[in-house]
């Protein structure tokens, strides 16, 4: 007969509730970690390989990170600076600009970084003219949330700037076609800034992050088994016979009572 009462409302919710915490912990937030951790995993791997590697023409379906050698012209003109960035831990602008190759595709170039001055974009040298060869790091494009497009106004002084380092913002600015993900130039190369490090080769606490999310919902089952089987016993929560509480009436009386048998005697 205990074993109707696991189907009060009461129990039900908490039932669904500690179900659906348990299965977003195994299905979702655990895999997720995982997923962060592989891909972590994927980048170290890939930056530790380019750092054996000799640079390499760029071709499509290459690894991020890859060193590659191109040739070709800067489109001086049509520089675009990333705004809100962070480099070793201080603000930072990172400029970017179009670079065509000599077989006509056109890539978009990173040249690195500066400090703001006043908060503003500081003067920098102008990439060089004519034709260069230039060793850098295939990066991906990020991804603005907003999807905001590159902007100049009296707060630029004339500078266009962007939200984030996106082929796709500065071909729609521009007019260009240009190819996805953009180059990263590396040190003493013709047209760098402030070159931009690499990320540290951290394992990050995803793994254990993602470890602790199947504790988590293994402890909800586990807490809702000792709970039942507590409750089912006798004198439990869910015990059908309770003790009738006694009402406010009920214990004035017998306060009576007493103190009536109390004086008699």
């Amino acid at each position: 007969m205990r074993l109707r009462n696991l189907l009060r409302p009461g129990w039900l919710g908490l039932t669904a509730l500690v179900i659906i915490f348990a299965t977003a912990c195994f299905m979702m937030l655990a895999p997720w970690q995982f997923r962060r951790d592989d891909d972590r995993t994927t980048t170290n791997n890939q930056i530790t390989d380019s750092r054996k590697a000799d640079p390499v023409p760029l071709e499509p379906g290459m690894n991020e990170w890859r060193l590659v050698k191109v040739t070709g012209e800067y489109v001086g003109n049509q520089e675009i600076v990333a705004r809100l960035r962070t480099v070793q831990g201080e603000p930072a602008f990172e400029v970017t600009v179009p670079f065509r190759l000599t077989d006509g595709r056109v890539v978009l170039i990173d040249r690195g970084f500066v400090r703001p001055v006043q908060s503003a974009v500081p003067d920098y040298p102008p990439p060089p003219n004519g034709q260069v060869e230039v060793i850098a790091r295939l990066r991906r494009d990020e991804n603005d949330p907003e999807n905001r497009d590159a902007f100049a106004d009296d707060s630029t002084k004339g500078k266009r700037q962007a939200y984030s380092v996106d082929s796709r913002v500065v071909a729609r600015a521009t007019g260009l076609k240009i190819e996805p993900g953009y180059l990263q130039l590396e040190k003493d190369q013709p047209g760098v800034l402030g070159p931009l490090p690499l990320p540290e080769l951290d394992a990050g606490p995803f793994w254990s992050y993602a470890l602790q999310w199947i504790a988590f919902g293994s402890m909800a089952i586990l807490g809702w088994i000792y709970f039942t089987w507590r409750e089912l016993l006798p004198g439990g929560a869910l015990t059908t016979e309770r003790p009738r509480r006694k009402s406010v009436a009920e214990m004035v009386a017998e306060e009576e009572a007493a103190e009536r048998e109390k004086a008699s005697t």
